[in-house]
């Protein structure tokens, strides 16, 4: 099932008298359960496709189909709700409220949603047991170490039961050996049907997917499929 339909798209942005072209010419189709890593140096669009991927921003030409869906031709609450329950984010920064408790912060999206306080609570104590953080779930960020305040925000983008988990340089904030274990939780959600698109400028964070996209200067360099990695998977404890 095509989840992300992209066909000649472009954005151009004013700055000063200057026009920037972040993206040229970028057309790409993303399947259910796919796990892509979009990859590319500072300067190269990544980022501005990411937006665009997330309904952050709009082209300034091209066609972006979201299911079968023109995103140009969506109003401002058809954005928020593909942002709030279609797409999952998962941010370099983490991007948790510092007072709340792990619990709070994974309900944050059902709560814009208006999903009743019993329902929230069950599935955000879900989403917390599938990334192995159950015996941590009422406490706050300054109590958790880097990689379990990732699995937080990886909880919080998986509450809602996504289209899709779109992480932006996820393991930028976190030491190599607990990078490798936030890879190897991705690789075990791909594994239960998730899909899965990763933003980064890291080869080895890349090479964790099963297809790479290498951007470029706003156009894509090159799109390819990867086969026989064998990536360890993290193992989930629900305690």
């Amino acid at each position: 099932m095509n989840i992300i339909n992209i066909e000649h798209i472009a954005k151009i942005y004013t700055v000063g008298s200057e026009e920037v072209h972040a993206l040229a010419d970028v057309s790409l189709r993303i399947d259910k359960n796919e796990y892509v890593a979009i990859m590319g140096p500072s300067g190269s669009g990544k980022s501005t496709l990411m937006n665009m991927l997330g309904c952050l921003d709009t082209p300034t030409s091209g066609l972006y189909l979201f299911k079968d869906n023109n995103v140009s031709e969506m109003n401002d609450n058809d954005l928020a709700r593909i942002r709030n329950k279609e797409i999952g984010f998962v941010f370099q920064t983490f991007n948790l409220l510092a007072r709340s408790s792990a619990l709070h912060n994974v309900e944050l999206p059902l709560i814009y949603a208006g999903i009743p306080s019993e329902e929230r609570k069950e599935r955000a104590t879900q989403a917390l047991l599938s990334v192995g953080l159950g015996d941590r779930m009422h406490h706050r960020p300054n109590e958790l170490s880097g990689g379990q305040r990732q699995r937080v925000a990886i909880a919080r983008a998986l509450v809602t039961k996504p289209a899709i988990i779109l992480a932006d340089e996820p393991t930028g904030n976190l030491d190599t050996k607990t990078g490798e274990d936030i890879m190897g939780l991705f690789a075990h959600l791909h594994d239960q049907g998730n899909t899965i698109i990763l933003v980064t400028h890291e080869e080895y964070i890349a090479e964790h997917a099963k297809r790479i996209i290498r951007i470029r200067d706003g156009y894509i360099e090159r799109d390819e499929f990867v086969t026989n990695r064998i990536i360890p998977k993290t193992k989930i404890s629900v305690n």
